[in-house]
């Protein structure tokens, strides 16, 4: 099946609706007349390089997706788009494997747009006990890794908050990137049930909660963790542009005390 890619302009209305801007709101962001830009949108005047560029960084359009709307123009792609193992990423590999590896015995992942873990400190590895080993097959989902009831879903204790977490950053993803694959791993992970109530564990003290945390059952312990994520800056390639870099860290003393027990042995 041959696919056609949509008219520039059609597809900068497009991701002005996404954006919920009037024609009036990007024309004065663009500084440029509403006119000039209902005649972009219809496919009576072409837009250039520039200006496609231009309403592009108003309409916050991910990197990957400027490429498209530069084809569909006419011109070439500007951003390029590389292996995270290729030597022009060297240095960029360097410093992310510094900050996974300077977070353990935490666990820390480099993840890409669709969640998929590029890298990984391999930290922690008891926190995969009983994982379906498909799911640690490359490449890992963290997603499936996370809610699958394959995964880590029976022993998340705070599932339904942290399952709908997860939801949130994905339909923030979708609404953001427009990607397909994004939208249809939302639709997988939807389909999957929740996990019937294990037994219950020892608890370890909680903290005063200010963020949602991940609370999972280790052995006989609930270890709560915190997560955050880490971008790049003003990156002008896609691979880099798209990387995140999520680190945990406990969320109380006793699941700091708890990780310090464990051996972090590399997964096998």
């Amino acid at each position: 099946m041959t696919v056609v890619a949509l008219p520039v302009g059609d597809q900068l209305r497009e991701w002005r609706r996404r954006r919920r801007m009037s024609q009036l709101d990007l024309a004065t962001e663009a500084e440029i007349s509403t006119r000039h830009l209902s005649f972009l949108e219809t496919g009576r005047a072409s837009p250039s390089r520039e200006m496609i560029l231009r309403l592009a960084e108003q309409l916050d359009v991910p990197i990957r997706e400027c490429n498209l709307l530069l084809v569909a123009g006419g011109f070439a792609p500007m951003f390029p788009e590389r292996d995270l193992a290729a030597p022009e990423l060297a240095q960029a590999r360097a410093a992310i494997d510094v900050l996974l590896e300077s977070h353990k015995p935490y666990p820390a992942y480099a993840l890409d747009r669709r969640w998929n873990v590029v890298a990984s400190n391999r930290a922690l590895p008891s926190l995969y006990a009983g994982v379906d080993p498909a799911l640690m097959a490359p490449p890992v989902n963290a997603i499936r890794l996370s809610l699958h009831p394959a995964g880590l879903a029976p022993r998340i204790v705070n599932h339904a908050e942290w399952r709908a977490h997860l939801f949130a950053r994905l339909r923030r993803q979708i609404e953001l990137t427009a990607d397909a694959g994004l939208a249809d791993l939302l639709a997988e992970a939807e389909s999957w049930p929740h996990p019937p109530c294990a037994a219950p564990a020892r608890r370890l003290a909680a903290s005063a909660e200010m963020v949602i945390p991940f609370r999972i059952r280790i052995g006989d312990e609930i270890a709560s963790f915190f997560s955050t994520t880490m971008v790049f800056g003003t990156p002008v390639e896609v691979t880099l542009s798209e990387l995140a870099l999520e680190s945990f860290f406990p969320a109380d003393a006793a699941t700091a005390a708890l990780v310090r027990s464990l051996e972090t042995l590399p997964l096998k």
